[in-house]
Parts: structure tokens; sequence; C-alpha cells
């Protein structure tokens, strides 16, 4: 199906704000349509500035990571696999997990499936972008999002995002390497690795999406002791330090 044309009849407005014409959803199919118009739903309003004022030990959170095919999603590499964990504050919620792979329509490079495990066949039979897209975004709902070096979660989430439904990510995010950079800026190195090491958080099945959101969780429990510490209670508080960094 080709992209809609702006200024057609106003369906290219009626598109962008999240309205889908049946004979379109039709053509699409009735759950791609609706998981479209979910995602563009689940984007507005997701800048509420109340958010900000909300103490981080009691914020609604969801810690995430990708496995993608590789780093540079403006030359084609796509998401493999989506993983996520919820938290309120520094208590990880348990059984409120999220993972699925992803069916991306890209061949999985040799050094990809060595690094994760993940395999062409496995990615074969994986449910596709807009499927596993819709489910994470579902699990995510409006909570504030944790990764790890997050500028290359955001980027490709933003891809896949503007690829199915047009919009881009509306979720604020916490990163915690710029936190690590804020509390440790002596530190030798700032991967996931040295600072799961450094602060003793035991090293399980690295390049998991699962696996790395679940010690990423860890990491910002660690963390979130340390902030307090420093009389820093809201979301807000959080990046106004994080801007100076």
């Amino acid at each position: 199906m080709k992209e809609p044309v702006r200024g057609n009849n106003g369906f290219w407005s009626m598109f962008r704000q999240g309205g889908m014409p049946s004979a379109i959803a039709s053509v699409m199919g009735a759950p791609t349509a609706q998981h479209m118009a979910f995602i563009r739903s689940l984007m507005r309003g997701q800048r509420r500035l109340e958010v900000l004022h909300v103490p981080l030990n009691e914020l609604e959170m969801v810690v995430f990571d990708l496995e993608t095919t590789g780093f540079a999603y403006q030359h084609g590499d796509e998401i493999l696999s989506f993983g996520a964990v919820r938290m309120v504050g520094g208590h990880i919620v348990e059984g409120e997990q999220y993972y699925s792979l992803v069916n991306c329509k890209r061949p999985v490079p040799e050094m990809i499936t060595e690094l994760t495990g993940i395999t062409q066949d496995m990615i074969d039979s994986a449910p596709t972008l807009m499927e596993g897209l819709h489910d994470f975004m579902s699990f995510v709902g409006g909570r504030v999002l944790i990764a790890h070096a997050s500028a290359h979660d955001k980027a490709f989430l933003n891809a896949a995002l503007w690829k199915t439904s047009k919009v881009n990510l509306g979720h604020r995010v916490i990163d915690t390497m710029m936190i690590a950079r804020w509390l440790e800026p002596d530190q030798s190195g700032f991967s996931l690795d040295e600072l799961l090491m450094t602060r003793d958080i035991p090293i399980k099945g690295r390049h998991h999406a699962l696996e790395d959101a679940k010690m990423t969780a860890m990491l910002w429990q660690s963390y979130l002791r340390d902030i307090s510490l420093r009389r820093v209670e809201t979301l807000g508080d959080l990046y106004a330090y994080l801007s100076h960094c």
C-alpha cells in the first residue's frame, strides 16, 4: 500500500489524527488498522507535566531493551526483539514482564546470531513488527521508560513507530547511562557490563532483551538509593540534575 498523499481530500489529515477510513482498513486488515489506531492514540498526551512532580519512589516505569539487526536504522537495520519489565519506584513488579521476537523481514546477520542467539528460523516464525510493537506499547501504556544508553533504543523505536503508524515516541525516558555519568563521573567506562560489575549485580543472559531489561532494572534500583541521598525526589528534579551533566 502506498503512503497517503498530503492534501488528498483531507485523507492525510485524518490519517495523522488517528482516523482510518473503512476501505483502507479493509485493505490493511482490521487487526493492523486497530493496532495503528491504538498506537497513535497512546502517543497523544504522553508529555503530561504532572508526571514531573511524581516522587521517584512512586513513579510507574517500564525498563526495556531491544535487540536489533545492527546499529544503523537509517540504513535498514530493524528490531529483532523487545524485552521489558514493570517497576514502581525501586520495586520490580513480580510477573509483570514482556518479551517478543519480531519478524523484521531482514536477514539476521551471523554476528548478531552469535551475539544474541536469535536465528533466522526464530525470526521467520515470529510476530510482525506491527504486532510486536502494538503488544510492547500495550505493556508500556503511559508509563515512563527506562533504558541503558537509550539513544539506540529510542532511535529504533521511533523508526518502527513512524514506519508502522506515522508517529514518534512521546514517552519520557530515563537513561541509566546518564545517571551513572552523574553519580560516578570517574568511572573508566559506562557500558552495561561495566556498571553491573561496579554495582555487584550478577550478569546473566547478556544480549537477550528481557534479561538485559531485568539487569537494567536492578541497576536503576541501585542508583535510586544513591539518588535519594542527594535529595532528588521527583522526576523533574532528576531531569534538572541530568541536564547539567
